[in-house]
This record gives structure tokens, sequence and C-alpha cells, in this order.
């Protein structure tokens, strides 16, 4: 038994201030704090008939109960990630097992408590080995599944993908991959304008995967026209597609015009300016998911790296196309990303939360489990200091990184 306690606890009923979460095994037991301002939404009882304050007296069968004093700190839920290449110096798009072991350990250091691994457009053959291997380890480490970014995407707006391996939809080569994966290629981005693109969003979605568009210089009506097939996310909001105009609002304003679309967005400070971060919250309300983008350059430093078939270079933290100003995608964690949004965007944090953990474990159907702190959900939670840096990560009960500010029982 563990119990985090003096924290602001973020739960979807608002911040508990001071709060405290209480766990048991691999579950939340027990949520608290002050109670709701008046207008809000009552919190639910989360302590046992009976159960004092945790901050005072041992309850009886507590004595070896494992103790946080958080004074401070912060209480979010673990992280979801659903558009990430690597990290730690190792990639996805190797399918290598250790390779993949490797990124999501680094990430889930970094917030990270649940993710997909995304795979850059290679060649066919290259794709179909890189799916069957990672799908092996899906279920370790909080992996939920493999996120296709290609082939299928338009050379206008290929950004860091390797244009000779593009490729229009193929229905064929869609199910040859979907095998390789057994159910495990989760989510498949596709560019809305290309032939057959409507076809392939219908073939994604009816095998039960997530239909994203992106990478696209589809019109307006365009993705209008993928998103009624069935899209239900754009990949990397602004990044990678043609820019909104103000007599053709392109993809982008499709996106945000559609209440079913989740708007993933990049905040790392280089992809997107924070006025246009806060522009999308505002646009899209309870929308938004947060994502990485990141490569394996994330944590290793400067230097050259392979994102697939490219080469990339990070210089002070920014990744590119070598010899390009491309932006090949990023170098942070998800604990980055949501540092970001709330200090430099300057989101509330309720709204961060949801966009880091809520809206995304939402979209993969595991919000009966995951992206809030509720009583009976699995306990994946993530403790910032006051500078929201991440000091503290558990998944599923245990600690991947723990607080320095512990005790054990008394």
């Amino acid at each position: 038994m563990i119990l985090l306690s003096g924290a602001k606890v973020v739960t979807a009923d608002g911040v508990r201030d001071p709060g405290f979460v209480r766990v048991e095994g691999e579950r939340i037991a027990g949520v608290g704090g002050p109670p709701a301002p008046p207008g809000a939404t009552p919190p639910h009882e989360t302590l046992p008939a009976g159960e004092t304050d945790p901050a005072g007296e041992t309850l009886p069968g507590r004595e070896t109960e494992e103790r946080h004093a958080l004074d401070g700190m912060w209480v979010v839920p673990g992280m979801v990630d659903l558009h990430v290449h690597g990290g730690g110096g190792a990639s996805y798009t190797t399918g290598k097992p250790e390779d993949v072991l490797a990124a999501l350990a680094f990430h889930r250091a970094g917030g990270t408590t649940t993710s997909f691994a995304s795979l850059v457009t290679a060649a066919p053959e290259d794709l179909l080995r890189a799916v069957a291997s990672i799908a092996e380890l899906v279920g370790d480490q909080g992996l939920e599944g493999i996120h296709l970014e290609g082939p299928f995407l338009a050379r206008a707006r290929c950004g860091a993908q390797a244009p000779g391996f593009l490729l229009e939809p193929d229905v064929a080569l869609l199910r040859r991959l979907l095998a390789a994966g057994h159910g495990s290629v989760a989510m498949v981005t596709v560019a809305p304008e290309l032939d057959g693109a409507v076809t392939l969003i219908r073939e994604i979605v009816d095998a039960g995967a997530i239909a994203a568009i992106g990478h696209s210089d589809a019109t307006y009506d365009q993705a209008m026209a993928a998103i009624d097939a069935g899209a239900t996310v754009a990949t990397h909001l602004f990044n990678g597609m043609r820019p909104r105009h103000h007599r053709e609002p392109g993809i982008a304003g499709a996106a945000l015009d559609r209440d079913e679309v989740t708007c993933e967005l990049i905040a790392d400070g280089v992809h997107l300016h924070p006025a246009t971060v806060r522009e999308a919250f505002a646009a899209a309300p309870g929308r938004v998911s947060l994502v990485t983008d990141a490569i394996s350059a994330a944590g290793a430093g400067d230097g050259t790296f392979r994102l697939g078939p490219v080469t990339v270079a990070v210089v002070g933290g920014r990744a590119h196309l070598d010899g390009q100003e491309v932006v090949a995608g990023s170098t942070i964690t998800a604990g980055d990303g949501f540092a970001y949004a709330v200090r430099d965007a300057r989101l509330a944090i309720t709204d961060v939360v949801h966009a880091a953990a809520g809206r995304p474990a939402s979209l993969i159907r595991r919000a009966a489990d995951r992206g809030t702190i509720e009583v009976g959900k699995s306990a994946d939670l993530v403790v910032l200091d006051a500078g929201l840096r991440v000091v503290g990560v558990m998944a599923r009960g245990a600690w991947v990184v723990r607080p320095a500010a512990s005790g054990r029982g008394r």
C-alpha cells in the first residue's frame, strides 16, 4: 500500500489542494482532499467508512504503508502518448526488441505510462518486418499498439518522411500490414487527397484501427470527406499539412471544425508557437491530444540519428533533416510537453491533464482504466515538482521513478 499526500492532485473534478492518493496493488484505492468549491461538481467519497485523514494517524492494518509527503508538488495521471518514434538513443523504427524496450523505458521515466510505437514511411518489407516484431511486445511497459505514419502520405507535405517510399493508398498492402500486426496496428495516418484514400480509411476503420489524417495538402472538402469516412485523428495538427487560409481552411480547418476529431499537438516550442497551442485548445475544447513525436534523439543530446530511412541532425535539441531546415520530429518527453503547455502556452493545468492523458485514453478506448485519477483505475501516476518537472512515475502501482520525499509506515 502506498500513500501520496500533501500534493495538488489533479482529478476529473478539478484540483484537490492539498490532496492525497492511496494505491493498493495495481489500483487507485483512495483519492481525497478539501471539498469542492460551491457550484463545482462534488468529489466522490473515496475513503472507506471510518477512515481518518491519511495525513493523521496510521490506520489499523496499514502499519507497512509506504508514505510520500509531496507538499508543493503535483500528482497527475500517467500520460498517454500516441505518436512517438523513439527516445533515449533507441528507435521503434528498427523493430528490434532491444530498441523498442529501451525507447519505452526512456519515455516511461519521462511520464508516459501508455503509448503507441510510431513507424515512419519505409520500404514495405521493412515496415512488415518492424510491425511483426513490435507486435510481439505489445502489452509490455505500457505499449498499447503500433501507429503507421505512412507510407500513404502526400509528397507535397511529406516533411521528414522518405519521399522515395511514399505510396498511393493500397488496400492489399494495408491488409498485409494489419495481418503482420495480429491486431496490434492501432492507428494509420493517410493523406485524404490521394486517390483511394477514402476507401483506405474505411478499410482501416472496419479493421478496428484508428484512421488519422495528416502529411497532407488536402483541401477542407477533401479532409471533410475523409472524416465522413471515419477518420477521427488529425496527425500533429498544423504540421505537415496545408496552411489554413481564410478562403481555404484546409485540413487543419476541417479538423478543428468536427467534434469527432482528436487534434494531436506537439508542444515542444519548435513545432508550434505557444499562441497556436492556445488557439487549438480554445478551438477544439476537450479534443486536443498532446503527443511528443519524439525520435531516438530524445534524451540523447545533439548529433546525427536515423529516423527510418532518413538521417536527422540534432543541434541545440532541434531535429532537422540532415543538411535541410525540415523539422524531423522532436526531442522531448511527455513531461516536457506537459510543462511547456502549462508554462509557455499558459494553459490551465486541468485542460493540459485532459490533453496529455484523458483524451488519448478515451481515443484508444482505455478511459475505464486510465487517463484520470479515480478509484478503481490503474495506478498510473506522475509526480511533478513545483516547476512541473517529472520527479516520480508510477505504472500499475509500481514505481518507475520514485520521488525523493518518502517514508515507510510508522
